[in-house]
């Protein structure tokens, strides 16, 4: 079992930024790919980001790549994912997710999932 908490959400301006945080815990999560994704008001999940399985390389999706950075700390239990210039359509439940196989942005190949942080990008 892997245990995903996320935290940093709020109320931001279009504009702004804000860092999102995913504490991981339980059994050996260091060998799970972790993820980013998020559901807007009436869409699918979709992803946003995610670390490749060596754990340096990073992947984004086209609407916030060079506006999104994921990094990790030192200790590889804490995720981020900072967030830059954000506008109105980052609006969202964003959540982080951990998968052991498959694609980086499929969220069904992700097998843990955290409850989520709500963002919200007000103009």
């Amino acid at each position: 079992q892997v245990q995903l908490v996320e935290s940093g959400g709020g109320l931001v301006q279009a504009g702004g930024s804000l860092r999102l945080s995913c504490k991981a815990s339980g059994n050996t999560y260091s060998n799970f790919r972790l993820g980013w994704f998020r559901r807007a008001p009436g869409k699918e999940r979709e992803f946003v980001a995610a670390f490749d399985w060596s754990g340096h390389g990073t992947f984004y999706a086209d609407s916030v790549k060079d506006r999104a950075t994921i990094s990790r700390d030192n200790a590889g239990n804490t995720v981020y994912l900072q967030m830059n210039r954000l506008k109105l359509e980052d609006t969202a439940l964003y959540y982080c997710a951990a998968s052991i196989a498959g694609y980086y942005d499929l969220p069904d190949d992700y097998i843990y999932w955290g409850q989520g942080t709500q963002v919200t990008v007000s103009s």
